[in-house]
């Protein structure tokens, strides 16, 4: 079958810049879905996206579908011919809906006899036909939340379009799109080449666009090469070392179409504002990247990116700095301001700050906080004063002006302005180590005060929320509760808290006068492990390891944790799967007889059968050296060994019937069998493991 590569590409006025990743891969995977849904074969598949463009190139495309064997049944023989041999009404109303004569069937011969079938090769359809179609579903389909429209047509995109190209081979595949006729002609840079190009055939598409109009139309490249200049400026002009932030990266990529980094400089009496401060004035108006020295400290310098080669880069710099300063000058006035009120001064202004109607104003969580916060220090072998007094600081810096200007800030500017005010220093570093985690994967609190502070505020959001009804549902979840649960759990995992999820709600609950819901505590924590699912589907561990150990309710996340990495090594030994199978075998069989109702206590002189024996007796010697084990949260060696019952348990299911005729016997044997399968449980319920066969 014949191939030629084919381009689409939609020329648009400037699209959102952080938008534009997201739509050319969505326009992309589109295309290329809607091929293969067609069964057209295609080569590799190039993305382009520009501030006024998006495109894909497709090498090889086949020029049409494969043809298609096409079969049909229709009545069987015996149902197609009266007794004379004349067709039915069945075969010619068969034949009829298919447009032909009974005498174009062939007969198919199955083992329920024989069938009248229709036999065709369906034409694929040439792909130049498919393609428009195509196209129009993949735009339909793109991530945009809201459309507009432009002029006196009723299309709608998430900004005016303005040329379209679609070549197959050097053919123009002309059926209109959007109302836009499709041809051949780009157009290149706003301001360098501000005409029509040329594209011959595919292949030419990125050539022409840099060598003829000033557009670098690869995202990737366009990217790496801003990266580069980058990186060049401020190492060869500097000294420095430019700090790359890979979302501003991509940002700056999408409103760029032919990068210059240039560099800038400000006053350096901005330096004594936190750097913070400054990046994020930087980075969020102005899009400018920053530079630090050898020691990591910030420079008065930033670099911005110009959309062209300009005749005087001195002009283009100076307008930037002169953009940057009054930015930069009015987080100075923020800091110095702020610096003038303590932050403990500013604890009545959160009174009016509602938190949740009916949880009341921010204030009140403080309150709360700071009483739960100080419980955990106890427990946690911290100090509960400076925990209570950094969870009453906590929320102060919401009302200072640098952080009502740049929210991102909050946290970060608490924990300068109560070092400015002589707090202590974990209580400084808990102000901004309670959001933390802040995402998956980020820093967890360093010191105990701020783990303090960071559990008892989401466990205070989780608890109340709950306790009035207004649980996470779908996908909305406007307290971010589901994160908020994620990060309890981290921070007392990974920094090996001694804390019990039940206990912690507990005492939660007591710091409420409102709560309307029974059982909360219980029902948060059960949420909560649930949430421990994804965390260990994160590191590949399987949801039959999380069920074994969840059926055992372990409220303590360390000790739960402990299990499951315990029950993920048993897992990978030989034994695994028979001692699986056993324990499933035995928790079916003592669930018919009785299940709890059944003792433990095995009385050795009803022992009749050698294997019965010898099970009791490695039982008892397993028990006599697992259950300190237990004891200590030594899940791991304790699964090891019981995993040498393998033997004695097969022996005993090959050769003995549990349910024997004498009532003592069969009684005597469920009491063994309750006892073996005691002590897999004081780990988990590893009978929802895999089992052989």
């Amino acid at each position: 079958m014949a191939t030629q590569d084919f381009l689409v590409e939609l020329g648009t006025e400037e699209l959102p810049p952080k938008a534009l990743k997201g739509l050319s891969d969505a326009f992309t995977q589109g295309i290329t879905k809607g091929l293969e849904d067609a069964g057209v074969a295609f080569g590799a598949v190039e993305a382009f996206a520009a501030p006024r463009r998006l495109a894909v190139r497709i090498r090889d495309l086949a020029d049409a579908q494969p043809d298609k064997s096409v079969e049909k049944r229709g009545p069987a023989v015996k149902a197609a011919f009266d007794d004379a041999g004349n067709p039915t009404r069945a075969l010619t109303g068969f034949a009829t809906s298919l447009g032909i004569t009974p005498d174009q069937l062939d007969t198919l011969e199955t083992d329920k006899g024989a069938w009248l079938v229709f036999r065709t090769v369906e034409k694929g359809k040439p792909t130049v036909e498919l393609l428009p179609e195509l196209i129009n579903q993949s735009l339909s389909a793109l991530p945009i939340p809201k459309r507009m429209r432009w002029g006196a047509h009723r299309t709608e995109f998430v900004r005016p379009v303005h040329w379209l190209i679609m070549l197959y081979g050097n053919n123009v595949i002309d059926t209109p799109i959007m109302n836009l006729k499709p041809g051949n002609k780009t157009r290149g840079h706003r301001f360098h080449c501000p005409k029509e190009l040329i594209i011959p055939t595919p292949a030419d598409y990125e050539t022409v666009l840099k060598q003829e109009g000033f557009v670098l139309a690869d995202f990737a490249e366009r990217r790496e090469q801003i990266r580069a200049g980058v990186n060049a400026l401020a190492k060869n002009e500097a000294g420095g070392v430019a700090v790359i932030d890979e979302e501003l990266l991509d940002e700056v990529t999408a409103l760029n179409e032919w990068p210059v980094p240039l560099m800038g400089r400000f006053d350096e009496r901005f330096l004594k504002v936190p750097a913070e401060a400054l990046i994020s004035s930087m980075k969020e108006h102005q899009k400018y990247f920053h530079v630090v020295d050898a020691n990591d400290q910030m420079m008065p310098l930033f670099i911005t990116v110009a959309n062209l080669e300009s005749k005087d880069p001195a002009q283009v710099v100076a307008g930037n700095e002169k953009v940057i300063r009054p930015r930069l000058s009015d987080a100075a006035f923020f800091f110095e301001t702020d610096c003038k009120t303590k932050l403990e001064d500013r604890i009545d202004a959160l009174k009016p700050i509602v938190f949740q109607e009916k949880l009341g104003s921010i204030y009140d969580k403080s309150v709360r906080v700071a009483a739960l916060a100080k419980k955990i220090a106890e427990a946690i072998d911290s100090d509960p004063a400076l925990a209570e007094r950094a969870a009453m600081l906590a929320k102060t810096d919401l009302v200072t002006e640098m952080v009502l200007e740049f929210t991102e800030l909050q946290g970060i500017m608490g924990s300068y302005y109560a070092a400015d005010d002589g707090e202590h220093a974990d209580v400084a570093k808990a102000l901004n180590e309670q959001y933390m985690p802040r995402f998956a994967g980020d820093d967890l609190p360093t010191t105990l005060t701020g783990c303090a502070v960071a559990i008892a505020d989401r466990i205070d959001s989780l608890v109340g929320l709950f306790g009035i009804n207004q649980p996470p549902s779908g996908t909305r979840d406007p307290f971010a509760l589901r994160r908020a649960s994620l990060g309890v759990l981290r921070i007392i995992i990974e920094r090996e808290l001694p804390l019990d999820l039940q206990t912690l709600c507990e005492w939660a609950e007591e710091n409420f006068t409102v709560l309307t819901e029974e059982n909360t505590a219980s029902t948060v924590v059960n949420y909560m492990l649930e949430r421990f699912r994804a965390f260990y589907d994160e590191q590949g561990i399987s949801a039959e390891v999380y069920l074994a150990v969840h059926a055992r309710r372990p409220t303590c996340p360390l000790d739960f944790n402990r299990r499951v990495k315990a029950v993920e090594a048993f897992r990978q030994l030989p034994e695994a799967l028979a001692l699986a199978g056993a324990n499933k075998r035995v928790s079916n069989i003592l669930t018919k007889q009785g299940g709890d109702s059944i003792g433990e206590t095995v009385d050795t002189a009803l022992l009749q059968d050698e294997p019965e024996k010898v099970l009791a007796q490695k039982v008892d010697e397993q028990a006599e050296k697992v259950l300190p084990l237990f004891e200590q949260g030594d899940y791991a060696t304790a699964l090891t060994s019981l995993a040498s019952l393998r033997e004695p348990v097969d022996n005993f299911f090959d050769e003995v019937m549990v349910m024997a005729d004498d009532e003592a016997v069969k009684n005597n044997r469920l009491a063994l069998l309750n006892r073996l399968r005691n002590l897999f449980l004081r780990v988990a319920d590893i009978s929802l493991l895999p089992t052989a066969g």
